[in-house]
């Protein structure tokens, strides 16, 4: 996984599950940017953490304030810098029925105070390098609309914009557009 000064990305662990969870709710209750209405528990959140394995085309990456910025000492059962959470990625299962088994569904959250640093970046760098020799062939990306930011970080990533679901979803007393990026993905990625 790349590793820089400031900041660390690895797999994430059980014990990162709070902090995921905190992070996920802050979009739930203050953005449309995910559909949720309700913020979740850390049960209700559990098996979509278990659901991304550290191999395999689904995963869950983690960037975290690395210790020598937060002045603490690494954690002595793992061995990994303990920090805090600036933001993870995943890819996820883009649909459940056994042919679309080679495309993924990607996304990215940035904790509110990491915006601009180069934290999604840096997530997806590591996600699409962890994914280069998975049997991946596309990865698409949903954004509730407008979220230019968003729509940044994927084109420059190589995601072209393939469509939009008009009013997909209400949240807020109002409905939301979804723009659908596609990325292909080839072996060595």
């Amino acid at each position: 996984m790349p590793k820089y000064p400031e900041v660390q990305v690895r797999p994430g662990r059980e014990e990162d599950l709070p902090a995921l969870t905190e992070l996920y709710n802050h979009y739930v209750r203050a953005t449309p940017v995910t559909f949720d209405l309700e913020p979740l528990s850390l049960e209700q959140r559990r098996p979509w953490l278990l659901s991304h394995p550290e191999d395999g085309p689904h995963r869950l990456l983690v960037a975290l304030e690395s210790p020598e910025t937060l002045g603490s000492a690494e954690t002595p059962d793992t061995a990994a810098p303990a920090g805090h959470l600036l933001g993870y990625a995943t890819s996820s299962p883009f649909r459940p029925k056994a042919a679309y088994a080679t495309s993924v569904e990607t996304s990215v959250y940035c904790a509110p105070g990491a915006a601009g640093r180069g934290v999604g970046t840096l997530l997806y760098t590591a996600l699409f390098h962890a994914l280069r020799n998975e049997d991946v062939h596309r990865a698409y990306a949903g954004i509730a609309q407008p979220n230019e930011a968003s729509a940044r970080l994927h084109a420059r990533f190589g995601f072209r914009p393939v469509g939009v679901f008009r009013e997909v979803g209400r949240k807020f007393g109002r409905y939301w557009d979804v723009a659908w990026y596609e990325k292909e993905l080839t072996s060595g990625d």
